[in-house]
């Protein structure tokens, strides 16, 4: 009998419930999530795509894998930057990946995109098949975090690069709490509003609180067999970068 537990948001479930109530979750607001992301961050998990994709430096000819890609925000901008490339996005959710497919952008794109379905922690890929795999506010819901980084080498060419952008710790104290007073007051309000679902918000402000800070994060990095790793900060430590390369 598997008895481990995991955390969902700060209660403690079987870890075998994870991914179900993740997946409960994330195909509640699937229709609402991008004008939340928009509402929650006020429009800054734009700027900080965009600085992610100025860091990655997407080159024409590379193949992305775009875990929990959701509704694709990522793989648009990389094959944007990229002119020429492939991105297979992929999400435990289908009701995300059927909202990606509905935006222009897939359709303008439609023949450098592959939608599948799967697990972070069990690619459906082979080894060594991808260039660049990026995550972005993903890896936190990801039932173990490292399981999934290990899978990101596996699945990486040699010379392939890892990108992980996350909600992460702010580094003074004071406004840390003033943040936090913010998400836990403000965003499961924004989430009654404009999705009606007030719970699956307090969840996600709650996963934030629970993920590691950078440096814990970035030797998780390190122990999947990443080089060169290290994380830039993005608006003081709200959300961070981490990269790796498999070499």
């Amino acid at each position: 009998m598997d008895d481990k537990t995991t955390h969902f948001g700060f209660e403690t479930v079987p870890e075998a419930e994870k991914a179900g109530r993740v997946q409960g979750v994330f195909g509640s607001v699937a229709s609402k999530y991008d004008v939340m992301n928009d509402v929650m961050s006020m429009g800054i998990h734009r700027i900080w795509k965009d600085a992610m994709m100025d860091w990655l430096a997407p080159r024409k000819g590379q193949r992305l894998l775009d875990v929990a890609g959701g509704t694709g925000d990522i793989s648009f901008r990389f094959l944007a930057r990229a002119g020429e490339a492939h991105s297979t996005v992929l999400d435990l959710t289908e009701p995300m990946l059927i909202e990606g497919r509905k935006r222009a952008e897939a359709e303008k794109m439609a023949s450098s995109l592959d939608w599948v379905v799967g697990d972070a922690m069990a690619l459906p890929f082979e080894d060594n098949t991808f260039d660049v795999y990026t995550i972005s506010f993903g890896i936190r819901n990801v039932t173990r975090p490292q399981e999934a980084l290990n899978e990101a080498f596996r699945v990486l060419k040699p010379g392939g690069r890892l990108m992980v952008l996350e909600f992460s710790q702010l580094p003074n104290a004071a406004m840390q709490k003033a943040y936090d007073a913010y998400s836990f007051n403000v965003i499961p309000r924004m989430g009654k509003l404009i999705a009606n679902d007030a719970d699956s918000y307090q969840y996600l402000v709650e996963s934030i609180r629970n993920f590691p800070d950078q440096e814990t994060f970035l030797q998780m990095v390190k122990e999947a067999g990443f080089e060169n790793a290290s994380y830039r900060n993005l608006s003081l430590g709200i959300a961070a970068l981490h990269s790796g390369w498999k070499i």
